[in-house]
C-alpha cells in the first residue's frame, strides 16, 4: 500500500497503517532508526520528544499510566465522544505541510499506553515545561486522528469503505481483544533501546471492559439514531476542507498534491490539467491518482517543463460541484545538475528559493506594462482587468505565481470572477458584476522570494432601477449563526437610496436545489440584521436581500453562500474528514446512563440581540439531559411581574438560539428557556435581566472635518474624522456634487473603512463639493458638512529640464542662448528659466554660476559680461509655482565671439496647429537675431516628408508680415514638414527648425469654435477638447496673439470647455479668434469674425434680448358646427410657464359663462370660444402671450359687415345644427350627367332611419318610382334617360319622419336647363367615337357613332379647313346614333383631311380622319366594286312576280300562270319540269311578250302533268329561277276520299 507524501520519509506513524499483517503486533516493542528530510522555518507547535522520552523510560515504572496518557497529547484534534485529547496544533497538518524542510533525524521508541481509570481527563502534556525548553522549535510532525464513530446500514459503499479504514479495524480489535495500544519512541540522547512491559491487573482489566460495554452501547445507539434519520437533511454540496496547494519543484523531482472535500452524499472528485481531465491511461507511470480515508491525491512522476499547468481539483455531488484549484512550476537548474540536492522527491532547499540563469537567489526584475487603469462598471455587466507581466531575466518554463487581491484579500475563482495567466499577461475576468466586487484591485507577482505588485480600483455603479425612483440593492448578505432552525442574516445597506429615505427591507429565501423564492418577513425591517426561522433542519438554502422606499423595491441583491440548517456541532462532524489513519488511543468519559432522565435547566441565558422588532436569546444546553435530544420553550413576562407566557407553544425549539418577534416596541420584558425530552419538560433557567425592546445599536453619529484634495486631473482625495462612538461600524459613504448643480452622486457603493478615499471618475476642471456618511447595521448616518470646493486638476510638481540649448547670436562679450520648453510642465504654467554658464578652459569645465538673478519668461536670454574668445557651456532650468525644476544636461561648448552675420536669424518656436484634412495653420516667433536691420517679413517653405531635401518649396511669392500663415490646398492624408525663414534689407537668413511631420488629416474628436447667442443676447465663442492631457491649457488668442486681460473680451474656462464671451461685440473686435490646447500636438481651432458675420450676430443678439414669441398663425376667427365662434392662434413653441391674456375693446375679459379660454401648451394654440355673437360683440379681439422674457400678441378687428356677415354665418350654422338633428341632407339635390348621356338627379342624405320616407317631385307632381330607397350609402338617386326639353322644369325631393322633414329643390329652366343640356351635349360629344371611312354603292361614307343624339348638339363638316357646302353629292345626317357624311361619285378634289365639328353650347370637339392617299384609294376602289355590283344588281335577270309557290288545279281544267320578269338587256328565259327542258306544244304552251311578261299555260290539264316547274331567266348580268308546283286532282278520288274519312271518325265515337 502506498503511503501518504507526509508519512513517506518518516518513521514516528502507526505501524498498523501500513499492513494489515502487523496490526496484531502494536503492542510489541518495536524500534527503527532512519534519518529523513524534515521541514525547515517550523513553528514551536511541535513539542519534540527527546526529553520526554527519556523521562518516560526513567519513572515509567512508577507513573507508567500517567506519562502514557500525557504522551498522545501531541496530535491533531481526534474525536473521542466528547472528550478532547490534544493541546498542540489542531491543525498541525496544514501548518505543517506549508513550511520548509530541514535535516534532522529522531531517535523513537515503543512504549505502551494504558487506558485511564478517571471518569473525566483534562487534557495534559507528555513534556515538563524544563524539557520543552530544551526541545527544538523547528519541526512539527502532523498526527491525524481516525473517525471515532462510525454508521452502519448507509450504503454499501460507505460501510465497506469504513471498514476498510484503519481506525475501524484498529478500534475493531481493541474491543475484541481488549489489548492496550502501543507506540513507539526512542530517545534522542541513548542509543539503548529499552523494552517496557506492564502487566494489567485485575482492577485496570475490570475498568477496560466497563469503558468496552459502554463504548459498544453508545456505538450501537448512534448507528441507530443515523438509522431513523432522513438521509435528505444530511445533503450537502461538496466543500474542500484542505485544498491543493500550489507547489514548485525542480525537474525530474516527483510531486503529490492532495486535498480533503466533505459532502454529502461523499463526492466524487476529478483531476485536470489546464481543464482536461487527467487520464492515467493515456500516460502509465506518468500520474497516480488516490482517495483513501478523505484525502485525495495526485502525484506526478519524473516531472518536466510540460507539467508547469493550472491544476484543477473538481468535487461533485448531487448537491453541486465545487472546485480549487493549484499550480505546479516545474524549475531547471541550469548549471551543473547535482543529483544530491534532490532527496526522493523532497528538495531540502527552500520553496521561494529563487532560481535564475545567473545562478541561485539573482534578482528578477518584474516590471507591468499595458497596465489595467481605474475602472468603471455597472451590475450586470462584465469587465476584465489585464496587465501585461515583463520578467527579466526570462526563464522557459518558469512561470511566476500570480495572484490577485481585492482589499488586500485573495481573490478565489467563482461563478463570479475567473482569473487567468497567459504566460505573459494576467487576466481578472468578472462574469457578472456586483457591488461586492467594488474595491482596490492587486495585482501580484511573485518569483522566489521576489514580487512586485499593481493596484488600481474598481467602481462598480447601480443597476438601473426597475422602477425610476426605487433605491439600490443591498450588498454582502451573509449567514451568520446558523443553527438547526434559524439563521441570522447580515447585509449592508446601499449607498443610492432612489430619492426618497429607505423604509426598510425584505429577506427572501431559497431552498439549494429549486428556484422557488419566498418572502421571510412582511413587514420591512430597517436594522441590517434579522433572524430568519422555520428552517428545516438538514436543508441548505440561500438568501437575498431588497431595499423599499415609498417608490417601489430595488432590485435583489446578490445571493448569499449556501448555509444549512444544522447544529454548528453537527456541521463541524459533517464537514470533517479523516485526514490519516487512527494513531492508536481511544479516550472515554465514564458516566451513567441517563435514560428516562428529565433534562435540567439550560445555563448561561442571555439577550444576545435586541432591536425594535425582535429579541435574540442564547443559552447553553444543561449538563443533565441523558443521551436522547431535547427542545426548547421559551418564556416570556413583562418587567415586574411573574405572568410568564410561553413563546413557542406548537413547535418546540430544537437550536440553543431563540428570535421572538411581536413584542411591544418601548415595553420592558424577562426572558427564560426550559428543556424538554420523552421524560417530561425541566425546570426554568435563569431569568434573564430587564430587556427593554428597542434599537441597542444607535446608527453612527456623521463624520465630521471633510478635506479634499488634489490627486489627478479626474481624481480627488477626500480624507475626514471618523464617527466618534460608533459602534459596529461597517463603513463610508462619499458622494460628490458639482458646485451649484444640487445633485449628488456617489462615488463608491461598497462601505470604505478608515478615513480617507480617492474619488475617481470626476470632470477635469469641474469644482465639487463632497460629503461623508457613516453606515453600521442600525443605518445611516446623517451627512456630513459639505466639504469646501475644489477645483479637479492634477496636483502640481517642478516641470522637466528645457532642452536643445543653442547659441542664437553672440558678440565680443555676450551671447544670446535659445532653448525648448520642458516636454512636462509639472501641472502648472511655467513663469519662467533660470540660466547657469561656465568656463570651459582645456577642454575641462569649471563651477557654474548664476546668468540671471529673476527669472525669464522668453525661450530666450542675452548673458553679458562675459570674456571674448572664451568657451562656454550653459544649462537652463523651467520653474513654476510648485518651484524650480532640475536643471538641463550641459549644452554644447559655444565660443563667444563676434558674429558678422547680416541677415536675420532663424525664426523661432515653430508650431502647427489647427490640422485638418487639407489645410493647417503654422505660427512662429521673430528671431532673436534680426540682423543689421529690422526684420520685414518672412517666407514659408515646405515639402512632403519623405521628398528630398531639394524638393522644398514656397508657399508665398511675397514675403508675409505676420507671425501665422493658413496653408491651404494640402493634400489630405499626406506628411508635410515646414520651415521659416526671415528677411530684413541685407536679405534672407537661414531657415528654422524644420516643424512636423504633420499628417493633413481631421482627426476623429476633432471639434470647432461653436458661436453661441444666449437668451440675454451676449456673444460668445464656445470650445470643447476631449483629448486633454493633466497638464493642457485652453489659450485663446486674436489673430494668433494670446488675450490677456483684454477689455472687450472675457474668457471663463471649466475643464475641458472654454468660453470667450464678447463684451460688446464691435469693429474693433473684428479678427480670427483662435484656441490652441496646450500639451497636445497642435489641437486647436479658430474663427473668423468679419464684418459681415458681426452684423449677423448684433442682429441675432438683438433678437435674444427682446425675444417674442414666434408664431404660427395670426389670430383668426372661425363658426363651429353649432355656431359657436371660435377665436384662436397658434405659437411656435410654448413652455410650462406660458400664460395668455385675452383683451376686447382694449377691456380684459376671463373665463366665465360667455367666454370658455383654453391655452394648450403642447400644440401652441390659444383659443376662445363664445357660444352666440350678440350686437354688442361687435368690435377689436386682442390675444396676448407671454412665456418667460418673450411676448407676442395678435389682434382681430370685427367692425361693420365683416361682422353682421359673421353673425349672420353663425346663426346660419346654428340653424343647421338644429337642421341635423333629424332627417336631412348632408349634400342637396344636384344633378349628373351620365357617361351613357343620361341624366342623374341625386342628394345625400344622413340622420335616417328605417321609417324615413323619400318623395320626389316635379312641378309639383309627385313621380313614382319604381324601387324603393335603402338608404345603405347615404345617397338618393332619380335617373333621367334620354333627357330632353321635355325634362326642364321644377324639381324637388322630400325627406321626412317621426323627428321632422327637410326637402331640396333644384331648377332645372332657363339658364340652369342650359347649362344642364350643355353638358349632356358635352357628354355626347365626348362619347363620339373617330371618324371612319366606309365605302357604299353611291360613293364614299364618313361617320361617328355616340351614345345618344339630341338636336341641341351642333355638327359641322371641313375639308381641308373649309367648311363643307352641302349639295345632293355631298351631304350629311343622323341616323340613330350615327352622324354622316355622304360624298356621291368621288372624285379626287374630294381628297384631303375632314373634321367633324360637335358644339355643345361652350365648347367644340373634333373628330378626325384624313381620306387621301391609299385610304382615298382603297375607299375608292371598294366604292367602284360596289357601284358595279349595284349596276348588276339592278339590271340583272330576274322573276319579279305572278308565279305561285304550288298550283292545285282539277284534272281536265285549263291552267294559265302570268309571271313579270325584268333584265336589262331582256332575259332569255326557258322552262324545266322536274329538272327537265320542257318544250312548248299545243298541250303546254310557253309564251313570251316583249321580253317582260312570260305566260303558262296548260290547255287541259292531266294527272300527268303534276310536278315541279321551274322558270329560268338570264341575261348578261345574272340567272335567277324561279320553282312551283302543279298538284291535279280527280274529283272522285277526292269524294271516296271525304267518305271514308267520314266513315272512320263515327267508328270512333261509336266506341
Amino acid at each position: 500500500m502506498s503511503l501518504p507524501f507526509y508519512q513517506k520519509y518518516h518513521e514516528h506513524y502507526d505501524r498498523g497503517y501500513r499492513n494489515k499483517d502487523l496490526r496484531s503486533t502494536m503492542s510489541q516493542y518495536q524500534q527503527e532508526k532512519k534519518s529523513s528530510a524534515i521541514y525547515t522555518h517550523g513553528s514551536t507547535a511541535y513539542s519534540h520528544m527527546s526529553s520526554a522520552h527519556r523521562q518516560a523510560s526513567e519513572a515509567y515504572g512508577s507513573s507508567a499510566y500517567r506519562q502514557g496518557s500525557q504522551a498522545y497529547s501531541l496530535g491533531s484534534s481526534a474525536y473521542s465522544l466528547g472528550s478532547e485529547v490534544s493541546s498542540k496544533a489542531s491543525s498541525a497538518y496544514d501548518y505543517g505541510y506549508n513550511l520548509g524542510l530541514t535535516d534532522s533525524s529522531l531517535m523513537i521508541e515503543d512504549y505502551s499506553s494504558k487506558l485511564s481509570p478517571q471518569t473525566k481527563r483534562a487534557k495534559k502534556s507528555l513534556v515538563s515545561g524544563e524539557e520543552k525548553e530544551n526541545q527544538p522549535k523547528d519541526y512539527v510532525v502532523p498526527i491525524f486522528s481516525g473517525r471515532q464513530v462510525h454508521v452502519n446500514g448507509i450504503t454499501d459503499t460507505e460501510e465497506e469503505r469504513i471498514k476498510e479504514a484503519a481506525a475501524y479495524v484498529a478500534r475493531r480489535n481493541l474491543l475484541a481483544t481488549g489489548e492496550g495500544i502501543t507506540t513507539t519512541k526512542q530517545s534522542t540522547v541513548s542509543s539503548q533501546q529499552e523494552e517496557i512491559f506492564e502487566k494489567k491487573s485485575r482492577k485496570v482489566a475490570i475498568r477496560e471492559k466497563a469503558e468496552r460495554l459502554a463504548l459498544r452501547k453508545t456505538l450501537e445507539e448512534t448507528e441507530e439514531f443515523h438509522r431513523k434519520l432522513n438521509e435528505d437533511s444530511l445533503l450537502h454540496a461538496p466543500e474542500f476542507v484542505i485544498k491543493p496547494r500550489s507547489h514548485t519543484v525542480w525537474e525530474k523531482q516527483n510531486v503529490r498534491i492532495h486535498c480533503s472535500v466533505s459532502g454529502w452524499p461523499e463526492p466524487r472528485l476529478t483531476w485536470y490539467k489546464n481543464h482536461v481531465p487527467i487520464n492515467v491511461h493515456a500516460n502509465p507511470g506518468k500520474y497516480i491518482i488516490e482517495s483513501r480515508y478523505g484525502m485525495h491525491y495526485l502525484e506526478i512522476n519524473a516531472c518536466d517543463f510540460e507539467d508547469t499547468a493550472q491544476y484543477r481539483a473538481s468535487a461533485m455531488n448531487v448537491k453541486g460541484e465545487l472546485s480549487a484549484y493549484a499550480s505546479i512550476v516545474v524549475k531547471r537548474y541550469k548549471g551543473e545538475y547535482d543529483e544530491t540536492r534532490f532527496h526522493a522527491g523532497a528538495s531540502t532547499m527552500p520553496l521561494s528559493f529563487g532560481v535564475t540563469p545567473y545562478g541561485f537567489a539573482s534578482k528578477f526584475e518584474i516590471h507591468f506594462d499595458d497596465k489595467f487603469d481605474v475602472s468603471f462598471g455597472r451590475e450586470g455587466e462584465t469587465m476584465s482587468l489585464g496587465c501585461r507581466v515583463v520578467i527579466s531575466p526570462d526563464i522557459k518554463h518558469f512561470q511566476p505565481e500570480v495572484q490577485w487581491l481585492r482589499n488586500g484579500i485573495l481573490v478565489s475563482p467563482s461563478k463570479w470572477v475567473q482569473t487567468q495567466w497567459s504566460g505573459d499577461r494576467a487576466t481578472l475576468t468578472f462574469s457578472h458584476l456586483n457591488k461586492e466586487d467594488e474595491g482596490l484591485y492587486t495585482l501580484r507577482v511573485r518569483m522566489g522570494e521576489y514580487y512586485e505588485q499593481y493596484s488600481a480600483y474598481v467602481f462598480v455603479r447601480d443597476a438601473e432601477a426597475e422602477i425610476a425612483g426605487a433605491p439600490a440593492s443591498p450588498l454582502d448578505v451573509v449567514c451568520l449563526d446558523a443553527n438547526k432552525d434559524y439563521v441570522i442574516i447580515s447585509w449592508k445597506q446601499p449607498a443610492v437610496d432612489g430619492g426618497s429615505p429607505i423604509l426598510g427591507y425584505f429577506i427572501d429565501k431559497c431552498e439549494v436545489g429549486t428556484d422557488i423564492w419566498s418572502q421571510c418577513n412582511d413587514t420591512p425591517v430597517k436594522f441590517a440584521r434579522f433572524p430568519v426561522t422555520g428552517l428545516i433542519e438538514g436543508r441548505s438554502y440561500i438568501f437575498r436581500v431588497r431595499a423599499v422606499n415609498k417608490t417601489g423595491i430595488s432590485i435583489p441583491s446578490r445571493v448569499s453562500e449556501p448555509v444549512a440548517a444544522l447544529d454548528p456541532v453537527d456541521r463541524a462532524r459533517f464537514k470533517s474528514q479523516p485526514s490519516a489513519p487512527w494513531t492508536g488511543q481511544i479516550i472515554v468519559t465514564e458516566e451513567e446512563p441517563a435514560e428516562g432522565v428529565v433534562p435540567g435547566p439550560p445555563t448561561d441565558l442571555s439577550v444576545t440581540e435586541a432591536t425594535r422588532s425582535y429579541v435574540v436569546l442564547s443559552w447553553k444546553p444543561p449538563g443533565q439531559r441523558g443521551h436522547e435530544g431535547i427542545m426548547y420553550f421559551v418564556e416570556k413576562c413583562v418587567a415586574d411581574t411573574e405572568n410568564w407566557q410561553r413563546v413557542n407553544t406548537e413547535i418546540p425549539v430544537k437550536s440553543p438560539r431563540f428570535a421572538l418577534f411581536d413584542l411591544a416596541e418601548g415595553k420592558s420584558y424577562r426572558f427564560r428557556v426550559r428543556c424538554s425530552n420523552s421524560a417530561g419538560v425541566g425546570e426554568p433557567s435563569e431569568a434573564t435581566d430587564v430587556t427593554v425592546v428597542g434599537d441597542k445599536l444607535d446608527i453612527p453619529k456623521a463624520p465630521g472635518r471633510i478635506i479634499p484634495s488634489r490627486n489627478t486631473d479626474t481624481s480627488v482625495v477626500v480624507t475626514w474624522e471618523e464617527s466618534k462612538d460608533a459602534k459596529e461600524l461597517v463603513g463610508y459613504y462619499i458622494e460628490s456634487s458639482i458646485v451649484g448643480s444640487n445633485q449628488w452622486a456617489p462615488c463608491n457603493n461598497n462601505p470604505v473603512k478608515g478615513s480617507r478615499f480617492i474619488c475617481h471618475g470626476l470632470l477635469n476642471g469641474q469644482s465639487y463639493i463632497f460629503r461623508v456618511r457613516a453606515v453600521n447595521a442600525a443605518g445611516l448616518s446623517e451627512y456630513s458638512q459639505d466639504s469646501e470646493a475644489i477645483e479637479v486638476k492634477a496636483a502640481i510638481a517642478t516641470p522637466s529640464p528645457p532642452y536643445d540649448i543653442t547659441c542664437l547670436e553672440s558678440f565680443r562679450d555676450s551671447m544670446v542662448l535659445g532653448w525648448k520648453q520642458p516636454e512636462k510642465t509639472g501641472g502648472a504654467e511655467i513663469t519662467g528659466y533660470y540660466v547657469n554658464y561656465r568656463e570651459v578652459i582645456g577642454g575641462v569645465p569649471g563651477k557654474w554660476k548664476e546668468a540671471n538673478i529673476k527669472a525669464v519668461s522668453d525661450q530666450a536670454y542675452k548673458i553679458s559680461n562675459l570674456k571674448e574668445n572664451m568657451v562656454y557651456q550653459f544649462q537652463v532650468a523651467a520653474v513654476n509655482i510648485a518651484g524650480v525644476g532640475t536643471p538641463s544636461q550641459a549644452s554644447a561648448s559655444f565660443k563667444c565671439e563676434e558674429w558678422t552675420i547680416a541677415v536675420p536669424g532663424p525664426p523661432q518656436d515653430l508650431k502647427y496647429s489647427e490640422v485638418r484634412k487639407t489645410s493647417l495653420v503654422l505660427q512662429w516667433k521673430h528671431p532673436v537675431h534680426s540682423g543689421r536691420t529690422p526684420v520685414t517679413g518672412f517666407f514659408v517653405d515646405f515639402k512632403e516628408t519623405k521628398a528630398k531635401d531639394d524638393q522644398w518649396r514656397g508657399m508665398n511669392e511675397k514675403p508675409i508680415t505676420n507671425t501665422y500663415l493658413k496653408v491651404q490646398n494640402l493634400k489630405e492624408g499626406v506628411s508635410y514638414v515646414f520651415r521659416v525663414r526671415a528677411l530684413n534689407q541685407a536679405g534672407v537668413g537661414k531657415h528654422s527648425d524644420i516643424a512636423g511631420p504633420v499628417v493633413a488629416e481631421t482627426r476623429p474628436g476633432t471639434k470647432e469654435i461653436v458661436v453661441n447667442v444666449d437668451d440675454n443676447g451676449v456673444i460668445s465663442l464656445n470650445f470643447e477638447c476631449d483629448q486633454m492631457s493633466k497638464d493642457s491649457k485652453l489659450i485663446w488668442s486674436k489673430n494668433y496673439e494670446p488675450v490677456e486681460d483684454s477689455t472687450r473680451l472675457e474668457v471663463d474656462t471649466k475643464g475641458n470647455k472654454t468660453k470667450a464671451t464678447f463684451k460688446d461685440l464691435g469693429i474693433d473686435d473684428l479678427g480670427i479668434y483662435s484656441c490652441d490646447v496646450t500639451d497636445t500636438d497642435g489641437i486647436a481651432a479658430s474663427y473668423l469674425i468679419d464684418e459681415e458675420e458681426m452684423k449677423r450676430l448684433l442682429a441675432l443678439s438683438q433678437e435674444h434680448k427682446f425675444p417674442t414669441v414666434p408664431l404660427k398663425s395670426e389670430l383668426a376667427v372661425e363658426i363651429m358646427e353649432k355656431g359657436e365662434v371660435r377665436f384662436w392662434m397658434q405659437a411656435e413653441k410654448l413652455s410650462g410657464n406660458s400664460k395668455a391674456n385675452y383683451i376686447f375693446n382694449d377691456k380684459e375679459i376671463f373665463e366665465g359663462p360667455k367666454y370658455k379660454m383654453h391655452m394648450d401648451r403642447n400644440t401652441g394654440i390659444v383659443e376662445m370660444i363664445m357660444e352666440k355673437l350678440q350686437d354688442e360683440d361687435e368690435g377689436t379681439y386682442t390675444f396676448q402671450i407671454q412665456d418667460g422674457k418673450a411676448t407676442n400678441q395678435s389682434t382681430l378687428v370685427l367692425i361693420g359687415d365683416v361682422y353682421k356677415n359673421l353673425q349672420k354665418e353663425a346663426e346660419f350654422q346654428r340653424q343647421e345644427w338644429i337642421r341635423k338633428q333629424g332627417p336631412h341632407f348632408a349634400e342637396y339635390l344636384s344633378w349628373e350627367v351620365t357617361g351613357e348621356c343620361n341624366v342623374l338627379l341625386k342628394c345625400k342624405v344622413a340622420n335616417i332611419k328605417k321609417e324615413t320616407h323619400i318623395v320626389w317631385y316635379k312641378d309639383e307632381r309627385e313621380i313614382t318610382v319604381d324601387e324603393k330607397h335603402d338608404f345603405k350609402d347615404g345617397i338618393c338617386t332619380l335617373l333621367i334617360t334620354e333627357f330632353s326639353k321635355k325634362d326642364a322644369g321644377f324639381y324637388e325631393v322630400i325627406l321626412k319622419d317621426d323627428r321632422g322633414k327637410d326637402k331640396s329643390r333644384l331648377k332645372l329652366v332657363d339658364d340652369a336647363f342650359k347649362d344642364l343640356m350643355t353638358e349632356v351635349c358635352k357628354t355626347i360629344a365626348l362619347s363620339a367615337t373617330e371618324l371612319k371611312i366606309q365605302s357604299t354603292a353611291e360613293g364614299i361614307r364618313l361617320y361617328s357613332f355616340v351614345n345618344y343624339y339630341l338636336d341641341d348638339l351642333k355638327v359641322s363638316w371641313s375639308h381641308n379647313g373649309a367648311a363643307i357646302k352641302y349639295t345632293d353629292r355631298v351631304k350629311t345626317g343622323v341616323t340613330g346614333e350615327q352622324i354622316w357624311l355622304q360624298i356621291n361619285e368621288p372624285t379626287p378634289n374630294d381628297k384631303g383631311k375632314y373634321v367633324m365639328e360637335l358644339f355643345d353650347g361652350k365648347t367644340k370637339h373634333e373628330r378626325k380622319v384624313d381620306l387621301s392617299g391609299q385610304a382615298y384609294d382603297e375607299a375608292f376602289a371598294e366604292f367602284q366594286r360596289l357601284k358595279q355590283a349595284a349596276i348588276a344588281e339592278k339590271n340583272r335577270a330576274r322573276v319579279l312576280g305572278g308565279l305561285p309557290d304550288v298550283v292545285t288545279i282539277q284534272e281536265g281544267k285549263a291552267l294559265n300562270l302570268t309571271c313579270n320578269l325584268w333584265g336589262d338587256p331582256s332575259p332569255e328565259i326557258s322552262w324545266l319540269k322536274n329538272e327537265k327542258p320542257l318544250a312548248a306544244d299545243e298541250h303546254c304552251i310557253l309564251k313570251l311578250e316583249a321580253g317582260k311578261t312570260a305566260y303558262f299555260t296548260i290547255t287541259a290539264v292531266q294527272t300527268n302533268d303534276s310536278g315541279k316547274y321551274s322558270l329560268v331567266v338570264k341575261n348578261n348580268y345574272g340567272t335567277e329561277t324561279s320553282d312551283f308546283t302543279v298538284s291535279v286532282f280527280i274529283p272522285e278520288e277526292e269524294t271516296a276520299a271525304k267518305a271514308a274519312s267520314e266513315t272512320s271518325k263515327q267508328a270512333k265515337k261509336t266506341k
